[in-house]
């Protein structure tokens, strides 16, 4: 590491840390609590050396606090044998806009009812549209758990790490490659939770599941067990799979049973030691971002939580995994989260509504800027039949990255009000899905491995992974 940029962030730091070769040494933690959004601001605004140095930095800071990101795959394995009561469902959250603002929010909800069962994730897509790379998504984590005085395992997963069916179908191996690539770039930065998803390659109108599910039980297989070898010593990444996509028809036994058994031997053939999935995502009547109305709300859903209850039992009772996960949850009524623990579900994905309520918040003159932009750049995707709420709800995602300086640059008394929204509605979420309490489970089944980043991996560039649909719930 460079002497002179050491000292720079130790200026910026108030001297609460000593930055020597490869260590950290932790002289003033409160002082240290106060400047961790210095890291966080570098690692989303900055450039260049400096930027890479603030996020290797933020995850030897976290090593030495105590905070390190971790595998959730023995909870879950340990459910799977039935050793872990179903009290709570892990919620996954993904953070699209001001992470490091949401994740604080969001450690703040986890420290008041000593939770520790919950996701941080971010999906292939969304690292495109908001210009978050792993590294980045990561710092923004860790800062946000070294800033509000968390410590203990932090799950961060990769979120449909999904194969465009478009490119597969122009060159498959190379679509493979860039997926590839993007897990080791994930791995390197602290994702320890994987969920494959090459359910984009379902065919359908095959004769018989085994043949429907054949692509997709190849190719997940086949990641896996490139996850498995790319795998940090003492660690067993948490790989999910995927039966179909989110949005189609609800998920049978059938295809749960033909997509495991499939997986199951064509994991065989590659690897025949290889731990396969921790846990299996279904369709039960969701759909990614929900269904805008033409005023702007979101339609009802009818969530058919039997198949969550009825397919989690199958898949722990006969091929040892978690459990079955929920995806597209974020825009369903208050009152459904609970019934997720009540029947079963051992992952619950969220997203959405979290980015509703920045948009909700931000200042009116800023929204207006905004949509200007969308009225240029996504004029595409509007439709004929659309109304303008439904338009800038479809689209207002892609504004994420390309305002992302001007939204960390916001006034500190809308992003503490944004902050505080963040927060109570963390709080509601979590108590309904259970996470209360769950730091004694997860310190139960998750042991501390503490894995030294690489500078290398921090001073290196990444793929370009923004030319992919959106597939976040």
């Amino acid at each position: 590491m460079d002497n002179k940029l050491n000292q720079e962030f130790e200026s910026m730091l108030e001297q609460s840390v000593e930055i020597t070769e490869k260590q950290v040494k932790i002289k003033d933690a409160g002082k240290l609590q106060k400047n961790a959004y210095k890291l966080a601001e570098t690692s989303a605004l900055g450039s260049g050396s400096k930027q890479g140095l603030a996020r290797f930095l933020t995850r030897l800071i976290g090593l030495e606090l105590g905070i390190y990101p971790a595998s959730i795959n023995d909870l879950y394995t340990a459910r799977g044998k039935e050793l872990v009561p179903y009290t709570f469902s892990v919620p996954a959250i993904n953070l699209r806009v001001l992470s490091f603002d949401c994740a604080r929010a969001a450690f703040r909800a986890m420290k008041k009812m000593e939770g520790a069962a919950v996701i941080f994730e971010i999906a292939r897509s969304e690292m495109g549209y908001t210009d978050q790379k792993p590294t980045e998504y990561t710092t923004s984590i860790l800062a946000a758990a070294i800033a509000e005085g968390y410590s203990g395992p932090v799950f961060i997963q990769g979120d449909h790490f999904q194969v465009s069916a478009k490119k597969y179908a122009a060159n498959g191996e190379v679509e493979i490659a860039a997926l590839k690539t993007l897990i080791d770039e994930a791995i390197s930065a602290g994702f320890f939770n994987i969920d494959v998803d090459t359910s984009t390659l379902v065919e359908i109108d095959k004769p018989t599941i085994a043949e429907q599910q054949l692509i997709n039980t190849r190719l997940s297989a086949e990641l896996t067990d490139y996850i498995r070898s790319k795998e940090p010593e003492g660690v067993c990444i948490s790989v999910g799979g995927e039966i179909g996509e989110v949005g189609g028809h609800n998920s049978t036994e059938e295809e749960l049973r033909g997509y495991l058994d499939g997986f199951a031997k064509e994991l065989k053939k590659l690897n025949p030691n290889a731990f396969g999935l921790s846990k299996i995502s279904i369709q039960t009547g969701t759909s990614h971002g929900g269904v805008v109305l033409p005023d702007g709300s979101i339609a009802k859903v009818n969530v058919d939580f039997n198949i969550l209850r009825d397919l989690s039992r199958v898949a722990r009772k006969d091929y040892g995994l978690g459990g079955t996960v929920q995806h597209g949850a974020s825009t369903l009524p208050e009152d459904a989260f609970s019934k997720f623990v009540e029947y079963e579900a051992t992952e619950v994905h969220l997203a959405t509504n979290f980015t509703n309520i920045f948009f909700d918040l931000i200042p009116g003159e800023f929204r207006k800027k905004i949509y200007a932009y969308l009225d240029e750049k996504s004029a595409a995707d509007r439709k004929p039949e659309m109304t303008d709420e439904q338009f800038y709800y479809k689209v207002r995602k892609n504004a994420i990255g390309p305002f992302k300086t001007e939204s960390w640059q916001l006034p500190a008394n809308q992003r503490e009000k944004i902050g505080h929204a963040w927060e109570e509605q963390f709080t509601k979420l979590f108590t309904s899905l259970g996470v209360r309490g769950t730091a004694t489970i997860v310190s139960k089944f998750i042991k501390p491995v503490m894995i030294q980043p690489e500078i290398k991996n921090y001073l290196a560039g990444g793929e370009d992974i923004s030319d992919v649909s959106d597939l976040a719930d």
